[in-house]
Formats: C-alpha cells, sequence, structure tokens
C-alpha cells in the first residue's frame, strides 16, 4: 500500500483524554478515531490489526472443530426475560424499543440467542456435541469507558458456545478452548497467564481468565512464586493454618471511642494491632441480611461470600438499613447482641481471635475483649477474605505474589442453566429426552490489540509482534524527487508484493525526519530506507524491535525478509 493512497493521520501530540500507553499510541499512529464516549473508529491500519488478531482466531477455532455462524446483535427481550438476565444483568445491558413498542437489547453478550437456536435446530444426540462461535460487535453501557479499546461501550469479541450430552463430553471441549486460548494470545506474541476466575453474570462455576500482564490492568493476579498457580484475586482461595490463641480470656469492657468509625481509627485510638480487631460488616444476601465478621487487618470478599452462601446477589446494606436493625451506624456495629434474625458467619481467621475489640451496636462505643462463643456465637466459618501477598500459596507450593492484568479472554462452564430456561434438549439413544449441558468461550478481539500495544511499544512508538502487524515492511524513500532513489524504490515495492511480503510504502513528499518519526510511531516490523546509496544498489535494513540495522544489496534484501517473516 502506497502512504499517500491510505489514511494515517498522525499526531504528534498526545491526546488531552489519553491516560494509558496504548490509547495514546493508537490515536497518534492514525490506528483510531473517537466518534463518541467508548465508541471508536477502527482505521484502515487499525482495521488491518484487527483482521490478522480475527485470522489466529479463526485459524484455531478450525483446529478444534468449532465452526463459525453470525447472529444478530438486536436480541429481543423475551428470550433475556426467559432466562432473568433482562433484570439482573445490570444497567449495562443497552435496551430499545422498536416503532410497536417491542423491547430489544443490544447485544452485550449472546448465550440466550445462541441457546434458544440450537434448542430450535438440534433435536438429537448424533448432532452433539457441538462447538459454534462468530466474531462480532458487542454492546455494552460501561459506565466509565476509559483507557480507548480497553473499556469501550461497543467492542469486538470472539464468542463461542459449545452443547453437550454429558459433563465429560464438556470437560473436553473445554480444554479444548482452553488450549486453542493458549495458542491465540501466544501467536498475538502476549505476555498472557491463564487464571482461575468467577464467572459473574454469565453463570456456571468452573472458569478461567486470560490475562495480558500490565501495570494498567484493572483486575490483580495472585499467582506463586514456585509453581503455575494463578487465579483471579477475587477467587483466590486462602489455605492458612491459624495458630490457636492461648491467651487468657479477659472480661469484656466497654470503651468510648468518640468519633472514630474505621478500624484503622479504632485501633490508633486503643494502640491495639489491626489484627487484634473483628470487622463486622452487614452484607443484604438477595432477600436476606446477613453480618459478617473478619480479622481487622483482612478485607472480605464479596465473591466468595456470595459463594459460600449459594447467594445470585451481594450487596453491602445501606446506612439506613444498619441503623434500623442495630440501632447504630456502620462503624459502630458488631456481633455482640445481634437481632435474632440477623445470621452471623465469619472468616476462618475469626476462630481463634481472642481478647478482641469490636462494635457495640451504640454509636461512639466499642468492646475490648470480645471472645467467640463466650460474647456473641458465630453460625458457620467460610473462606472469606481477599488472599495477601506473602499468604501460602493454595496449591502448597511458594507464597503468594501480586501482578495487575487485562483480561483478554475467558473460558466458562456453563452447565444446564441456560438450556433449562430455553428448552435446549435432545433425545438420548433410548429415546429419552434430556437437557444439553453448555460451555461459553470468549476473546475480546479489539482488546486484545490494546493489551499487545501496551507490552510491545518504545519512547517513540509501537514495536508490532510479526503475526499481527498491518504491514510487515515499512519501505521509504528518502528524497522520492531523486531519480535513483524513487526507481530502486519503487522497484523493491513492487518485488515486495509479487512475493506476498505485505509493505507500506511511504511515497510521500515530507522531510526524511518526519517519515522516519511515523515510521516508529507506526511500528512495523521492518523498515527498509532507500537513500544515498540506492545508485549502488544498497538499502538500510533496520528492525523496530532491537534497532538493529544493516546495509543490504537489493539481491540480498527478499532472502532477508523472507528468512524473517517465515
Amino acid at each position: 500500500m502506497r502512504h499517500s493512497k491510505t489514511l494515517i493521520p498522525t499526531l504528534k501530540e498526545v491526546p488531552a483524554d489519553a491516560e494509558i500507553r496504548s490509547h495514546q499510541l493508537l490515536v497518534r499512529a492514525g490506528y483510531i478515531r473517537q466518534t463518541a464516549s467508548g465508541i471508536y473508529s477502527l482505521l484502515p491500519l487499525g482495521n488491518k490489526v484487527l483482521k490478522n488478531v480475527e485470522k489466529i482466531v479463526h485459524e484455531e477455532m478450525e483446529k478444534i472443530g468449532a465452526v463459525e455462524m453470525l447472529m444478530p446483535a438486536l436480541q429481543p427481550s423475551e428470550l433475556w426475560k426467559e432466562t432473568g438476565r433482562w433484570n439482573s444483568y445490570g444497567r449495562e445491558l443497552m435496551r430499545l424499543n422498536d416503532r410497536h413498542d417491542r423491547e430489544f437489547a443490544l447485544g452485550a453478550t449472546h448465550e440466550e440467542v445462541t441457546t434458544s437456536l440450537i434448542a430450535d435446530e438440534v433435536k438429537s444426540y448424533k448432532k452433539l456435541p457441538l462447538s459454534v462461535y462468530q466474531i462480532q460487535t458487542k454492546y455494552r453501557d460501561e459506565k466509565r469507558p476509559r483507557f480507548g479499546l480497553l473499556r469501550g461501550r461497543e467492542f469486538v469479541m470472539k464468542d463461542a458456545y459449545s452443547f453437550h450430552t454429558s459433563q465429560e463430553s464438556l470437560d473436553e471441549a473445554y480444554q479444548k478452548f482452553y488450549t486453542a486460548y493458549q495458542n491465540i494470545f501466544s501467536r498475538c506474541g502476549l505476555n498472557f497467564r491463564a487464571v482461575i476466575a468467577d464467572s459473574g453474570a454469565m453463570g456456571g462455576k468452573d472458569t478461567h481468565e486470560f490475562m495480558a500482564l500490565s501495570e494498567v490492568g484493572e483486575d490483580t493476579i495472585a499467582y506463586s512464586d514456585s509453581s503455575d498457580f494463578a487465579a483471579n484475586i477475587e477467587m483466590a482461595s486462602v489455605h492458612l493454618d491459624y495458630p490457636e490463641n492461648t491467651e487468657a480470656m479477659q472480661e469484656l469492657e466497654i470503651v468510648d471511642t468518640p468519633g472514630y468509625k474505621t478500624m484503622e481509627q479504632v485501633s490508633q485510638f486503643l494502640h491495639e494491632p489491626l489484627e487484634k480487631g473483628i470487622k463486622s460488616l452487614l452484607f443484604k444476601v438477595d432477600e436476606r441480611f446477613v453480618l459478617v465478621l473478619s480479622r481487622g487487618d483482612h478485607e472480605i470478599n464479596d465473591i466468595k461470600l456470595k459463594h459460600a452462601l449459594e447467594a445470585f446477589d451481594v450487596e453491602l446494606a445501606s446506612q439506613e438499613e444498619a441503623s434500623q436493625l442495630f440501632g447504630a451506624e456502620v462503624g459502630s456495629i458488631g456481633p455482640v447482641s445481634v437481632p435474632d434474625e440477623i445470621e452471623v458467619i465469619a472468616d476462618h481467621a475469626v476462630a481463634v481471635m481472642k481478647n478482641a475489640y469490636c462494635g457495640t451496636n451504640e454509636n461512639d462505643k466499642h468492646y475490648k475483649n470480645a471472645n467467640p462463643d463466650r460474647d456473641f456465637n458465630i453460625s458457620s466459618f467460610h473462606d472469606l477474605r481477599f488472599i495477601k501477598e506473602g499468604d501460602p500459596s493454595p496449591d502448597g507450593q511458594g507464597t503468594i505474589q501480586f501482578a495487575k492484568g487485562i483480561e483478554v479472554g475467558q473460558v466458562f462452564k456453563l452447565g444446564t442453566f441456560y438450556a433449562e430456561k430455553l428448552g435446549a434438549s435432545y433425545l438420548n439413544e433410548q429415546g429419552k429426552q434430556e437437557t444439553m449441558t453448555m460451555g461459553c468461550y470468549g476473546v475480546g478481539v479489539s482488546r486484545t490489540i490494546a493489551a499487545i500495544v501496551e507490552q510491545y511499544n518504545d519512547e517513540n512508538g509501537i514495536k508490532w509482534p510479526k503475526e499481527i502487524t498491518p504491514y510487515q515492511v515499512h519501505l521509504i524513500a528518502v528524497n522520492p524527487k531523486n531519480d535513483e532513489q524513487s526507481e530502486l524504490a519503487e522497484e523493491i515495492y513492487q518485488q515486495l508484493e509479487a512475493n506476498n511480503i505485505s509493505v507500506l510504502y511511504d511515497d510521500r513528499k515530507e522531510r526524511p525526519g518526519v517519515k522516519f518519526a511515523d515510521s516508529d510511531l507506526i511500528g512495523l516490523p521492518v523498515r527498509v530506507t532507500v537513500g544515498k546509496k540506492a545508485a549502488d544498489g544498497y538499502v538500510e535494513c533496520k528492525l523496530r524491535e532491537n534497532g538493529e540495522q544493516e546495509d543490504l544489496h537489493l539481491s540480498d534484501l527478499l532472502p532477508k525478509l523472507h528468512a524473517m517473516f517465515n
């Protein structure tokens, strides 16, 4: 492609609203432009990168026997109401009405549509297992779109769905998709980890996220420093035997704590360590209230709480609800003399606590020397806290470290939830009707582009991996007005095109400094510069990855490039 014939609007200045490196570079290098908040146009270079990621996805899906289809982005509300997600999915679901006032949603995901389709078309065990996928634009009304392609309201996603007659068949497909995703992200050049995760609004229990390691990632990964264990911090279990506390019980007493409400404030006021305090948080779990206790230096993990209580919805109670039930503000709530209708549960660490301080259910007062069993009752103990750096790894190997990650893919075992709701059943070998079991698998295609740029850049611009780059070679004629340079550059351009080496030919009548700066910014793997040695048939070949450069004769250029890219 000739630069003069395409659209590559590079910018010298960093856009004011671009907070992270990938957003800055993709805008500056002319890959994307914002149309509205969280909505971007992919310009020619950006679209070519997208198609390269899609090509990798297609190839890896083909290897595991998944077949491509395309489903509508506009989805009738009836399907979502059948699964209960029309109300539960939340405000991120973009809803609209047609001229007949019929309700629709713009597809945030396609479990309902796919399951309904398969329910209508597949009736026999002979057609199962079946895996289908699509690459399509998705829509989610993010409260705060940010970071360019990393958190948008419109984005490109590969979503796949598998249908099975047994758990064993689902397990097999899950592993195939897991391996395919490893291949996809490896081929994209990403430094990533597959981590144990929560399925959230998708449903199901077994799930892994694929995280591209990056300091701008919004997810925290807990990983072992001595093994392959990795999990989203929300899902990392705590395997810690808390030592028995042999301290003698002291008499329970009330102390005034005027204006002190947080654990840190009370700890400093009482001159007691945080781990000596009991944190009491009131949660609304589905339609009931539960008081959840943890050690003062620990944080309650609401995802673990949700799983422990097998709940659908978990949220902190409001100040008004706490006051109505306990007669005290949130910071003064405690486990002693709890109303009978409220269940009290605790993290395992609380079981061995002695002579702790905690709220009294009276404003501006706290107990000292509170002890489980003697002073208050706990109905059950669970792993409810967030894991901490330095904790033992759940697999028993090494200790936990933290890293930030960008989620680029996720695989789920959905089970029978959607199939039951939407009537996806089949006749087994005995002619008996049974419910299908399902898996779901997603890749954030446009998000992957941003993750790659976060990992592959320097102070001058992007450094594309070879399988993702929009063009393999950036060809520059230093002085197009020089006949020898322009003729040699034209000859090289024609040769590269004829040999299936993709090339962006900068044929603009611009200053060399502008061309070189744009070349570094755009970030193609190889730059071939036709300059003063053109009369002798020599060019400069420079690698964007490491800056290595050498002069090559025209006769050696093609073999060199073929070796690089093949």
